[in-house]
C-alpha cells in the first residue's frame, strides 16, 4: 500500500508543480521520485511495514505484486523521460500529461496488488480513463479524436462486462474478498452464476490485452493516438492487463481453469495467427506493432495454462517484450516526430544516417521476433517449455510457426533501414531518445544473459 500511496502523492505533486511554475524541473524530479518508489517496491527500504498490514483486506503485498509493480515503475520512468521532449509544444500542459501517466501507474499497481474485487475494478478504471484521455489528447487531430472515442466506447463496454462479472461472482459467493471467494469456489454447490461471472471477467480482460477476437480496436487506436500514448498502451497497459488476468484466474479459482482450457487455447492460437498475418500487410509502423502486440498477447496467454509454475515465466516474458517495445517506440518517435506519419518509408536509409538508432530498433525487433541473444528468445523458450510440460505440444508448434512468420514483417522494417536510400534528410534527434532507447535495449540484452535478474524477484 505504501507504494500506491507514494505514487498517488507523486501524481498530486505533478499537478501542484504547475501552480508553482516548476515545469522545467518536472520531468527530472518525477523520474527521481519514481526511482525512489522503485526502491520501496523492491523492498530496498520500507517506510512503515504496518501500513501494508492495515490495508490487507484491499491490497495484497506479496512477491508477485512487488515484482510486477517494479516492472511497471521502470516502464513509466522511460515513458516520463520521453515526455519532456514529446510535449515540448505543450509546455503549459506538460504537468497534466505527466500527472495522468503517474495516476495511470497507480491504477496499474492497484490492478496487480488487489485482494478485493472492488480494488481491482477501481484500478482498472483509473488506468482505462487515463488512457482514454491520453488517446484523444491531440485535440486538433481528427485521428486522435477518433482513437479516443473508439477506445472510450469499446473500453467502457469491456469495463461494464467486467463489472457485471464481478456482480455475478458476488451474488454467487456473497464476498468481494479474493481469499473468501477462492475458498467458496473450491467447495461443492457453487452456484452457476460463479463460472458465468468468471467468463464475463475473462472476456473483459481479453479486450484489455487486445487478444483475438476482441482485438479490432487496437490497430485504429494505436495509429490514431499520439505515439507516446501508443507506446504506453503497447507496453505498460498490455503488461498490466496480462498480469491482472493471470492473478484473477490463479487467485479466484485455479480449479476452474480446465473448464476454460479450450477457450484459452483457441484465443491464444487466434491471437498469434491473426496478429502475425495481418502485421505482414501493414505499411504503418504503429499498426504493424499493434498487430504484433496482438500476437504477443496470444503468446502470453500460454502462461495461463500453467498457473502453478508460470508466474516467473510471465514476468520474464512481459519484461522482455515491454523493454523491447519501449526501445522501438523511442526510435519510432524520434524518427517520425516531424514527418506527420509513421509509414515505413520514414525509416529508409536510417542505418546510414543514424546508425545507433537503427541498431537499437533492429535489436528490439529481433528480440520481439525471438532471436538470440536477446531476452525475447529466452522468454519464448521458457514459455514453450512450460506449455510442453503442461501437455500443450500442439500449441507450442503453432507458436513456433507464428514466431517464424513474425520474422517477415520485422525484417521488412530492418531491410528498409539498411537496404534503401533515405527519401529525406533526417533531423537532429534530442539526446533523451538515445538514452531511453539504448538503456531499454541494454536492459533487454542483460535479461537475456542473466534471466535471474527478473526470476529471483518471485523466489
Amino acid at each position: 500500500m505504501q507504494v500506491l500511496i507514494t505514487i498517488v502523492s507523486l501524481g498530486v505533486f505533478c499537478l501542484l508543480a504547475e501552480i508553482f511554475n516548476l515545469r522545467k524541473l518536472l520531468v527530472p524530479v518525477t523520474v527521481i521520485g519514481l526511482l525512489a518508489i522503485l526502491g520501496i517496491s523492491l523492498n530496498l527500504w520500507a517506510i512503515d511495514p504496518s501500513i501494508d498490514a492495515n490495508y490487507a483486506s484491499m491490497i495484497a503485498v506479496d512477491k508477485f505484486s512487488n515484482a510486477f509493480s517494479s516492472l511497471f515503475i521502470v516502464l513509466t520512468i522511460f515513458l516520463i523521460a520521453l515526455s519532456g521532449d514529446f510535449y515540448k509544444e505543450h509546455q503549459t500542459k506538460i504537468s497534466d500529461f505527466i500527472a495522468i501517466k503517474i495516476f495511470l501507474l497507480a491504477g496499474a499497481v492497484a490492478m496487480v496488488s488487489f485482494s478485493n474485487l472492488a480494488m481491482f475494478f477501481l484500478g482498472i478504471e483509473v488506468l482505462s480513463i487515463s488512457l482514454y484521455v491520453l488517446a484523444a489528447s491531440k485535440r486538433l487531430d481528427i485521428k486522435s479524436n477518433e482513437a479516443g472515442m473508439k477506445y472510450f466506447l469499446l473500453g467502457s463496454f469491456a469495463s461494464g462486462i467486467i463489472l457485471f462479472g464481478i456482480c455475478l461472482i458476488y451474488g454467487a459467493t456473497g464476498y468481494f474478498n479474493v481469499a473468501e471467494i477462492k475458498d467458496l469456489s473450491s467447495g461443492a454447490g457453487i452456484p452457476v452464476w460463479f463460472p458465468i461471472g468468471m467468463v464475463l471477467m475473462i472476456i473483459g480482460m481479453l479486450f484489455k490485452i487486445a487478444a483475438a477476437p476482441f482485438h479490432f480496436w487496437a490497430p485504429d487506436v494505436y495509429e490514431g493516438s499520439p505515439s507516446i500514448t501508443t507506446a504506453t498502451m503497447s507496453t505498460l497497459a498490455k503488461v498490466v492487463a496480462m498480469a491482472t488476468l493471470y492473478k484473477l484466474l490463479s487467485g479466484l479459482s485455479s480449479e476452474l481453469i480446465p473448464t476454460f482450457e479450450m477457450v484459452i487455447v483457441v484465443v491464444s492460437i487466434l491471437s498469434m495467427t491473426i496478429g502475425n498475418i495481418m502485421a505482414l500487410r501493414q505499411d504503418n509502423v504503429k499498426r504493424m506493432l499493434a498487430f504484433s502486440g496482438i500476437s504477443h498477447a496470444g503468446f502470453m496467454l500460454m502462461a495461463i495454462l500453467s498457473l502453478t509454475t508460470a508466474a516467473g515465466t510471465l514476468l520474464y516474458y512481459t519484461a522482455a517484450y515491454a523493454l523491447a517495445g519501449i526501445a522501438s517506440f523511442a526510435v519510432i518517435i524520434a524518427v517520425t516526430r516531424d514527418s506527420g506519419n509513421e509509414l515505413t518509408t520514414n525509416f529508409n536509409g536510417l542505418g546510414k544516417t543514424q546508425p545507433l538508432l537503427a541498431a537499437v530498433l533492429t535489436a528490439s525487433l529481433l528480440s520481439m521476433a525471438g532471436i538470440p541473444i536477446f531476452s525475447g528468445f529466452f522468454a519464448k523458450f521458457m514459455l514453450f517449455s512450460d506449455a510442453i510440460k503442461a501437455g500443450y505440444l500442439f500449441l507450442v508448434i503453432v507458436g513456433v510457426i507464428n514466431s517464424i512468420i513474425s520474422v517477415g514483417y520485422y525484417f521488412k522494417l530492418i531491410l528498409a533501414m539498411y537496404t534503401k536510400d533515405a527519401t529525406a534528410a533526417k533531423p537532429a534527434v534530442p539526446m533523451v531518445y538515445y538514452i531511453v532507447a539504448v538503456s531499454a535495449i541494454v536492459l533487454n540484452i542483460a535479461l537475456g544473459l542473466y534471466p535471474s535478474l527478473v526470476m529471483n524477484l518471485l523466489n
